[in-house]
C-alpha cells in the first residue's frame, strides 16, 4: 500500500516506470487489485509548486499528530522525525531520480489506471457505512472518511490525505482494445 508513489514517473523517464507497473498488474489479470495511494500534488518539477503542495500535505500530517498524540510519547518523535520529516526533506531538497517521494493525487491515479486498461469497481456500501460510523464514534471529529467517485477518501479537516479504490482488468474486444 502507498508505495508506487516512490516508482519514477514520466517526469524522471520518458516511459514511465508507473505506467509499466499497471500494464503489468493488467497482464497479471488479478482478481481484484487494491491501490492505496497518498493523495499529494507534490510531484510537480517546479521546485516552488512542490514546494508549496508539501508543505499543505506535510502540515496536515503534523497537525493531524499534534492533535492526536501527546509529544511524550516517543513513537511521535520517530514519526515526525524519521518518516515524515525524511520524506518532506525528500521532496523539497531532491531532484530528477534522487527524489524518491512522488505521489500524485487519486484522481490523477484514476486517469493513469483506466490508460492502462484497469477499470474501477464500485465500494462496498457496507464497509462505507461501517468506516464512516467508526470515524464518527471513535476519532477525533476532524478525521474524514468518505467517498469521492469511487475512492475511499481519507482525510483531516477537510485535507484529503490517503485514497483507496479497486480496480480490475478491463475486458478485452476481439480487437485488442479494451472496453
Amino acid at each position: 500500500m502507498y508505495r508506487l508513489r516512490n516508482v519514477l514517473d514520466e517526469t524522471v523517464i520518458v516511459e514511465s516506470p508507473r505506467n509499466k507497473v499497471l500494464n503489468l498488474i493488467r497482464k497479471m489479470n488479478p482478481d481484484v487489485f487494491i491501490l492505496g495511494v497518498v493523495n499529494g500534488a507534490y510531484t510537480a518539477p517546479f521546485f516552488i509548486t512542490r514546494f508549496r503542495e508539501a508543505l499543505f500535505h506535510y502540515s496536515t500530517l503534523f497537525d493531524m499528530l499534534e492533535t492526536n498524540v501527546p509529544p511524550e510519547i516517543p513513537e511521535r518523535m520517530l514519526i515526525e522525525r524519521d518518516i515524515f520529516g525524511w520524506e518532506a526533506m525528500n521532496v523539497i531538497a531532491c531532484e530528477g531520480a534522487e527524489r524518491i517521494e512522488r505521489p500524485e493525487t487519486y484522481k490523477q491515479w484514476q486517469m493513469r489506471n483506466t490508460r492502462a486498461g484497469l477499470r474501477q469497481l464500485p465500494l462496498n456500501e457496507e464497509i462505507m457505512k461501517t468506516a464512516k460510523e467508526r470515524v464518527d464514534t471513535c476519532y477525533h471529529k476532524d478525521f474524514v472518511v468518505d467517498e469521492d467517485n469511487r475512492w475511499l477518501i481519507q482525510g483531516w479537516k477537510g485535507r484529503t490525505v490517503y485514497a483507496l479504490s479497486t480496480w480490475v482488468p478491463a475486458s478485452l474486444h476481439s480487437d485488442g482494445s479494451h472496453r
